[in-house]
């Protein structure tokens, strides 16, 4: 095992302790993805599915109170 792999070995998700998309989340995942990508973000990636996300969440939670 490569020394990389061992700091990212990370147990699989069980989906058992699921949380809904936050803004802010969601931010920081759009964030790293495009410093990564040199500022830019393709349509359809995780970060624009996160963000989608998010926006869902959070007009679903203002419209049932």
């Amino acid at each position: 095992m490569l020394e990389n792999e061992r700091k990212f070995n990370m147990p699989k998700s069980t989906g058992s302790s699921r949380s809904a998309m936050t803004r802010s989340a969601a931010s920081r995942i759009q964030s790293a993805t495009a410093r990564a990508n040199g500022g830019s973000v393709s349509k359809g990636s995780f970060a624009a599915r996160a963000q989608s996300a998010a926006a869902s969440n959070s007009s679903a939670s203002t419209t049932s109170k």
